[in-house]
């Protein structure tokens, strides 16, 4: 983009338009985001019911600074706006068999419960996490930081640098291939494989070089917003609404106007809203599809694969659970079955992942007295017309035998309150193509490259943002 003065228009309000728009505002552009919601924040939103306080999404804080840096380019402190803690436990992994690990986010910590519980040497759980903090300290600046999309970011001494430690990248493997070969116990492989689930990708099929992931909580750190993840969407608003930026909410737009190959602006309603540059934090397929002329709609696949979607539970519980931590997993017992069944694309798999969020283990008003707020997810495929009103109730009835069986309780017996969220929700509240929440999938070595590049190659001025381009989510 050129620097100078532009009038901007983002569409949605999600964290990744958020940043975009505090970006551009501290550049000095005249900003406007334009929202089909009545709030900020897409997926990072929030609800309370009887007392009980949930997040609606994103359960898991990693790389703080990325949100500090926001405040810091607009000379303000970000500790006036958002505050977060650090936690020493990731995740704590729950197994049928009673066995329990503790996801320390200290490396030799976690070595250490690794070597306690099956043996492992810890060298070798050391050598592991280094190797991965090396894959990401290699690719982050090409993956993360750059377009793959654009000539010049090949031309780069980093990129160059990078191009010569492709066969230390783990590039022509799966991740359970390299988890496998390098842990004996199943146990401990499964847990590393997990963090293709960060992307909505399989294990068994996405590219190792994903196992870098794991850096982020075992060598750099889990981090846990003190108030609630919506405080990141709210922090960032109130910054954006001090630089200048105007907001356009319950606003629908109809479409981007393009004349002769470059940005006009946007339709809403009866409106025309003048822009010289567009930024949308949505969907891609919802972008060509919705929002561009018929002309251009074949500049996108929508047959590329979709990532995968979830069914979500939350449970207001009149009961306190010591075992249970922040974070938590209980596993399947055949992990690759669960995810062979996800890439069927027809059911809920009998034995599924369990994931349990609970803020009110720190955030003590989340919850009324003895009791907590369960966030309940299990990965399922994205929406194909589904009968998910039948699958909803499988998959409850298959969450709670899990729990009840792993935990030695009688859940149900607990709910106080309840409320479902399922891949046709997450499609139509959040614009997200068949409800998943990831994009596409990144199931293949090539998956990166084929993946939306956060600009347009045919209409000057429209650029994207978010997780369905690149770099991605996760």
């Amino acid at each position: 983009m050129e620097q100078s003065k532009k009038k901007i228009s983002v569409i949605g309000s999600g964290i990744g338009g958020l940043a975009i728009a505090v970006r551009l505002a501290v550049k000095g552009h005249e900003v406007q985001v334009f929202e089909s919601n009545c709030y900020p924040g897409g997926k990072a939103d929030e609800f309370s019911v009887s007392g009980f306080r949930f997040d609606k999404g994103p359960s898991l804080l990693t790389m703080p600074e990325k949100i500090d840096e926001l405040f810091y380019l607009a000379g303000k402190n970000p500790k006036d706006y958002f505050s977060y803690s650090s936690i020493n436990e990731s995740c704590r992994y729950f197994y049928d068999d009673g066995v329990i690990i503790r996801g320390f986010t200290d490396a030799k910590l976690f070595s250490e419960e690794i070597f306690k519980i099956s043996n492992i040497p810890k060298k070798d759980t050391i050598e592991y996490l280094r190797k991965n903090a090396f894959i990401f300290k290699t690719t982050n600046h090409l993956f993360l930081e750059k377009s793959l999309h654009k000539l010049k970011t090949y031309f780069s001494v980093k990129v160059f640098l990078s191009a010569l430690k492709i066969p230390w990248l783990n590039l022509f493997s799966s991740m359970d291939r390299i988890n496998s070969k390098k842990f004996f116990d199943k146990k401990i492989v499964q847990i590393f494989n997990r963090f293709a689930t960060y992307n909505g990708s399989d294990p068994y099929l996405a590219p190792a070089v994903l196992n870098s992931i794991s850096n982020l909580e075992f060598n750099r750190g889990a981090f846990f917003a003190d108030k609630g993840m919506s405080t990141i969407p709210k922090s960032l608003y109130k910054l954006a609404l001090e630089l200048g930026v105007k907001f356009n909410f319950n606003s629908f737009v109809d479409q981007i106007k393009v004349s002769n190959g470059k940005i006009e602006g946007l339709a809403i309603k009866d409106a025309f809203i003048a822009a010289d540059i567009v930024v949308c934090n949505t969907d891609i397929y919802f972008v060509y599809n919705k929002l561009l002329a018929k002309q251009f709609r074949l500049n996108y696949k929508k047959d590329q694969p979709r990532s995968s979607s979830a069914i979500i539970f939350y449970w207001g519980i009149n009961k306190v659970f010591k075992q249970l931590q922040i974070h938590n997993i209980l596993f399947s017992k055949n992990y690759k079955e669960e995810f062979e069944c996800i890439r069927g694309g027809n059911e809920i798999y009998s034995d599924p992942t369990v994931y349990i969020n609970i803020t009110s283990k720190r955030i003590k008003s989340d919850a009324p007295k003895q009791s907590e707020n369960w966030f309940v997810m299990i990965n399922v495929p994205h929406n194909s017309n589904q009968d998910w009103d039948k699958l909803i109730l499988k998959s409850r009835k298959e969450i709670i035998s899990k729990i009840n069986r792993v935990l030695n309780c009688n859940i149900e017996d607990n709910i106080l309150f309840e409320r479902v969220v399922d891949p046709r929700n997450i499609e139509t509240d959040t614009h997200s193509f068949k409800g998943a929440l990831y994009g596409t999938s990144s199931n293949t070595r090539m998956s990166a490259f084929f993946r939306h590049p956060n600009f347009s190659k045919n209409i000057k001025g429209l650029y994207f943002c978010g997780g369905s381009v690149h770099p991605g989510g996760g």
